[in-house]
């Protein structure tokens, strides 16, 4: 059912339109077109770069095989954080909440290092401190902001890079780095916050993924995934998310007819804790309320259901961050703009998951399986 569908079984016979009333410094509406008979699109870049007040930039440490991802917002924006997995680790994410001051942030922090690597925020708060840019304070009266970065991390402490780093770990510069680097445009892959990952038995990296739907309104996302789950059919190199692809975006395989059992997994990483998470932010420029947001990091968790087996699980930290920048004002009945902001943020992230894996490559010194060896050396099924 679309979501035209929905409105008339409500009885609204009024089209839903999500931007079509008023658009305030509205994003190129270039995009590229997909395989008839799928709705939606993709942004010109696939990024989550697309969402229009968006920027990333990524920083890593080859030695430490580890890295950090910086999404930063042009201004204070409303933010909602949804976390399912067993073992998260996070800051700020109490901000969040929309019974609490804040539930906005400047900007989003993904990191390896796991503990270690929440310092990332740490430097990306003082730099944008120190440009004045934060929630609250009395700038002229020599009282500072205060930056609002939430952050999240995943465990790469085991994959044999130089983790020696004493009383200076690498994290602090390497948010700072991210920072400096954040423009349009950023490698996927084993780039940023997903340089030292592993997703299941293969590496493991960054993806993303955007989404124009067909009234305008822009729907992206960006995952550093390292999970315990496998985004891989068993005894395939088909992704989960196989269903949701646009165009060739990871390999062009598309879905899988295949029945699979209730433990059959395929090629997961052995259960222990700390060592695995995915973690994530969507955004999107339609503009919602901090509940509304919520709602959207809520339903976008579904996404790592859809491309990854099994998911949410004790030893994963599964985090998802949900931004909006309100470029585009809600034109019609808001529960239904957010059930379709929700719904395109699930597959979008789905998506971005099997974009991240399909990229990563195995850094220098790291054997390490890959996707594109794997599908080099398998048939395709």
């Amino acid at each position: 059912m679309n979501r035209r569908q929905v409105l008339a079984s409500t009885g609204i016979a009024a089209p839903l339109a999500l931007g079509g009333a008023r658009a305030v410094a509205a994003g190129p509406r270039s995009s590229q077109p997909v395989p008839s008979g799928q709705g939606g699109r993709t942004g010109p870049r696939n990024l989550i770069t697309d969402v229009a007040g968006i920027t990333v930039g990524c920083a890593h440490d080859a030695a430490v095989r580890t890295g950090t991802t910086v999404i930063l917002a042009n201004k204070l924006s409303t933010a909602a954080i949804d976390v399912r997995g067993g073992g998260p680790g996070t800051r700020e994410s109490d901000a969040l909440e929309s019974h609490n001051l804040v539930h906005a942030c400047n900007a989003v922090v993904l990191s390896g290092g796991s503990s270690w690597g929440l310092a990332a925020a740490d430097g990306v708060a003082a730099h944008l401190g120190a440009r004045g840019i934060g929630y609250g304070g009395l700038a002229s009266q020599g009282v500072p902001v205060s930056p609002i970065v939430p952050a999240a991390i995943l465990y790469d402490l085991g994959n044999g890079g130089n983790k020696r780093w004493g009383t200076e770990p690498p994290y602090r510069d390497l948010g700072i780095a991210a920072l400096a680097a954040a423009g349009s445009d950023f490698a996927l892959g084993t780039s940023g916050a997903g340089y030292g990952a592993m997703a299941g038995a293969l590496k493991g990296g960054l993806g993303s993924a955007s989404t124009r739907t067909h009234d305008g309104v822009t729907v992206g996302a960006i995952v550093a995934v390292n999970a315990l789950g496998s985004t891989l059919v068993p005894g395939t190199h088909h992704f989960w998310a196989g269903a949701f692809e646009m165009g060739d975006e990871f390999g062009g395989l598309g879905p899988i007819a295949a029945r699979v059992g209730p433990e059959q997994w395929g090629g997961t990483k052995l259960p222990a804790p700390r060592e695995n998470t995915t973690i994530a932010c969507v955004a999107t420029d339609l503009d919602l309320t901090a509940d509304e947001m919520k709602r959207v990091a809520i339903m976008a968790q579904d996404g790592l259901a859809r491309a990854t087996r099994p998911v949410h699980t004790p030893f994963d930290g599964d985090v998802v961050f949900a931004l909006c920048t309100g470029r585009i004002a809600v034109s019609g009945p808001r529960d239904l703009a957010v059930l379709t902001v929700g719904a395109v943020a699930a597959d979008t992230l789905a998506r971005a998951i099997a974009r991240g894996v399909h990229a990563a490559s195995a850094p220098a010194g790291w054997a390490v399986p890959t996707w594109s060896a794997l599908a080099s050396t398998q048939p395709q099924k």
